[in-house]
């Protein structure tokens, strides 16, 4: 029996249609009407520049800081101040001085044709450093002076000198003075006289320097303050003193 054999018809290779291919775009653009690719920018931004807002500046923190420091301080200067004085008491035992008024004589108490009233008083004034290692420099530029009942009769001054340790030191001191219209002064005085008792103040102003072994501090003043109780005024007379009190303090 014969083979059959069957053709198949082949068929012609149809080839695939070709797609036009597409231009590859970048991303953010697009194409324009004639293919070209059209790029797009971002909208345009104005940087605003940031400020950033300091934080508030306390004042009341840095008046405490001020104050807490001033207050430091001058407890640390207080503190040195105290040893530097405790030290000085413990090495030198600083005495006051003392003052007294010993003597008053009259030379000169009348009242003049012009009404003025002269007074020249002789004042005998002893001065005291009780001291064992402390000297006292008397400067130039004292003024002494005695009152009756706020009216200055006469004035003068110490002289200049060094009083060392443990010295007594007596003054004779010539003070003079003249007073305008001194007529109802010079009849107070008398009505005074006949009593027995007129009161008399002295007042002293004195720059010295201190002397502490052998160094020498700056200048202070002293005050010296007498109450003295006297019987007469009279001229070339003998004046007796019955009470005589002095108050002495020193000042910068």
């Amino acid at each position: 029996m014969a083979d059959h054999q069957r053709i198949h018809p082949v068929q012609p290779d149809v080839e695939a249609p070709q797609t036009p291919t597409a231009r590859l775009v970048p991303r953010g653009s697009s194409r324009s009407d004639k293919g070209d690719p059209v790029e797009h920018y971002p909208p345009f931004r104005h940087n605003i520049p940031v400020t950033h807002s300091k934080p508030p500046h306390n004042k009341r923190s840095c008046c405490r800081k001020f104050l807490c420091w001033t207050t430091c301080l001058l407890i640390l200067q207080i503190i040195v101040i105290g040893i530097i004085a405790a030290i000085i008491y413990l090495v030198f035992r600083p005495k006051l001085p003392k003052y007294s008024v010993d003597g008053l004589r009259i030379t000169q108490f009348n009242l003049n044709n012009d009404m003025s009233l002269s007074a020249t008083f002789n004042v005998n004034i002893t001065a005291r450093n009780p001291n064992k290692k402390i000297g006292i420099y008397y400067e130039s530029g004292s003024h002494l002076s005695v009152w009756y009942t706020g009216t200055k009769l006469c004035e003068g001054s110490l002289p200049k000198f060094y009083q060392g340790h443990r010295n007594t030191t007596v003054l004779d001191l010539a003070l003079l003075g003249q007073t305008q219209n001194a007529t109802g002064l010079l009849s107070s005085l008398k009505a005074q006289q006949q009593t027995g008792t007129i009161p008399l103040n002295l007042r002293a102003k004195v720059p010295v320097r201190i002397k502490l072994g052998k160094l020498k501090l700056m200048k202070v003043k002293f005050l010296v303050r007498c109450k003295l109780v006297v019987d007469s005024l009279d001229a070339d007379n003998v004046i007796r003193i019955s009470s005589s009190s002095c108050k002495f303090r020193f000042r910068l």
